[in-house]
C-alpha cells in the first residue's frame, strides 16, 4: 500500500496543522490532478476556514518537499498530483480538460534510443500528449 501525503509529511518532518491535514488529504483522495481553486473548493466543503491563501501556501510547501508535482499543461492552470515512484505520461483532452496517465513501454524504449542516437544517456523525461476525442 502507498503511503499518503499526510504520511509522506510526516516522514519528510513537514508540520501538518489541522487545515494542512485536511488539504492533504484531500488531495490523497484525488483521482484527477486538481488545480488550487479546484483544491480549494474542496476543501472549504470539509473546513470553510481554509483561505484560498492557505491552499497556495500549502500547495507551494508540498510540491517543494517533494510530496506534490506540478504540472503547467499548454493552456490551463497549473495542476497538482502527488508525486509517486513509478513514472508515467499523460494524455491531455483539450475540448475538456481530462489527463489520462499512461506508461507505454514502446515510447520509453524509443526515448532511450534518440538519446542514445545522440550520445546521450537519458536521465529524465515528460511527455505530455495533447488531443480531442475522436467521435
Amino acid at each position: 500500500m502507498s503511503e499518503t501525503i499526510e504520511q509522506k509529511c510526516l516522514s519528510k518532518g513537514v508540520k501538518l496543522t489541522d487545515q494542512r491535514r485536511v488539504i492533504a488529504q484531500v488531495m490523497s483522495e484525488s483521482t484527477d490532478h486538481p488545480d488550487v481553486d479546484e483544491l480549494y473548493n474542496r476543501v472549504s466543503k470539509i473546513d470553510s476556514k481554509i483561505s484560498i491563501a492557505t491552499v497556495y501556501r500549502t500547495v507551494k510547501l508540498f510540491e517543494e518537499s517533494g510530496i506534490l508535482a506540478k504540472h503547467e499543461f499548454k493552456g490551463s492552470k497549473a495542476r497538482y498530483e502527488e508525486l509517486n515512484e513509478g513514472h508515467h505520461d499523460h494524455l491531455i483532452d483539450i475540448k475538456t480538460g481530462e489527463i489520462i496517465e499512461f506508461v507505454d513501454e514502446e515510447i520509453e524504449s524509443l526515448q532511450k534510443k534518440v538519446a542514445e542516437k545522440h550520445g546521450y544517456t537519458l536521465v529524465d523525461h515528460k511527455l505530455e500528449l495533447y488531443g480531442v476525442k475522436k467521435k
